[in-house]
């Protein structure tokens, strides 16, 4: 089976690092997939229809301006939520929303979801998975809450945090698959082009 190039289709710094990690070098093209179109209040369902909709955006796009020839391209998209108290959260909108989540997140257990689509165009198959990793976070008192939230770093991050930055400092410990609080999990998505008879070792 010949090697699809790999596309993510996000513009997140974090999940490119992540690969790049591992040795991987994909094409990034974000989606622009307006987030806000989508209302469910179940964060499992949210994020697997999301990074579901941001692949299937570039994958139309490719499509479109590729009719006529054979497809080889295996387009990754990613979304994540942070779950505390029943809540589900994304970015925060502005510096006052982020003080406010952190301090009910203070001192609580959130629960982080990343869904995982993988649009396979050669084979045309898909594939949409999601993992949940529980994040365990430190006490924090206001003043460390807005010298955090100063840097910016929290603006940027589903769950306004970045635990790859700043934000391990304020997190006790996690259950679960470590790469997937930054955005992707590694395991994952290696189970996935497993089961489309792919090796993660063929894009690195």
């Amino acid at each position: 089976m010949k090697v699809p190039s790999l596309i993510l289709a996000s513009s997140s710094s974090a999940r490119l690092r992540l690969l790049q990690t591992v040795g991987i070098n994909p094409i990034v093209m974000p989606s622009n997939f307006d987030e806000s179109t989508v209302k469910l209040t179940d964060p499992k369902k949210l994020v697997e229809i999301l990074a579901q909709a941001k692949a299937e955006t570039i994958a139309k796009s490719i499509r479109k301006e590729n009719s006529s020839e054979t497809l080889s391209d295996l387009i990754l998209g990613c979304d994540s939520v942070l779950v505390v108290e029943d809540q589900i959260y994304g970015k925060p909108a502005d510096r006052q929303e982020a003080i406010y989540r952190w301090q009910k997140m203070s001192g609580q257990v959130g629960e982080l979801y990343t869904g995982h689509a993988l649009i396979d165009l050669s084979q045309n198959k898909n594939l949409v998975l999601c993992r949940m990793t529980k994040v365990h976070f430190s006490p924090v008192n206001d003043q460390e809450i807005e010298a955090y939230v100063a840097t910016e770093e929290p603006l940027k991050c589903a769950g306004c945090f970045a635990i790859d930055g700043i934000g391990a400092l304020f997190i006790e410990k996690i259950d679960g698959c470590h790469t997937n609080v930054i955005g992707l999990s590694l395991s994952l998505l290696r189970v996935m082009l497993n089961s489309l008879g792919y090796q993660i070792s063929n894009f690195c």
